[in-house]
């Protein structure tokens, strides 16, 4: 199952870096910058995850909020988010459970084997919790630019 453009998005979206609930109502009055990447501490969700913290005032402003998603562990994200200093929750997806319900858990291949993974994803949410927009082609050093520049 993969949500698209004009669906309902979960109301439960996991546990953040500190083992708390996170639910799509706790971002009611902002659309929600909703990201999945493949994992902590490489270097395209390094720059991805430096675009959003970089770009972090631009989109409050905007109205929008941010949570990135990895099947990274708690502690992971614990790591990433005070190497990197970012400003926004991460959620530990490490059943897969959230990107099997938005489609970003697929098969891929890399140097001639192929393997399951998370496939770097964008999801806007609205404050309705409708998907309003999708972006697939992420581009990890401009991703908060990308977000921004949707609606101009």
């Amino acid at each position: 199952m993969a949500l698209n453009i004009g669906d309902k998005a979960p109301e439960y979206l996991g546990k953040d870096q500190n083992g708390k609930d996170v639910h799509l109502s706790d971002f009611k009055d902002k659309k929600l910058v909703l990201y999945f990447y493949p994992k902590d501490n490489t270097p395209g969700c390094s720059a991805e995850a430096c675009s959003f913290r970089d770009g972090y005032e631009d989109l409050l402003q905007k109205g929008y909020a941010i949570v990135g998603v990895s099947k990274d562990s708690e502690k992971s994200h614990q790591g990433f988010i005070e190497k990197k200093s970012l400003p926004f929750p991460l959620i530990s997806d490490s059943d897969i459970t959230l990107q099997n319900i938005f489609g970003v858990w697929q098969e891929k291949k890399m140097a001639g084997r192929t393997y399951m993974g998370t496939v770097r994803t964008t999801f806007i949410i609205g404050t309705d919790g409708v998907i309003e927009n999708i972006i697939t082609k992420v581009d990890t050093k401009d991703s908060a630019n990308q977000v921004l520049n949707l609606y101009k």
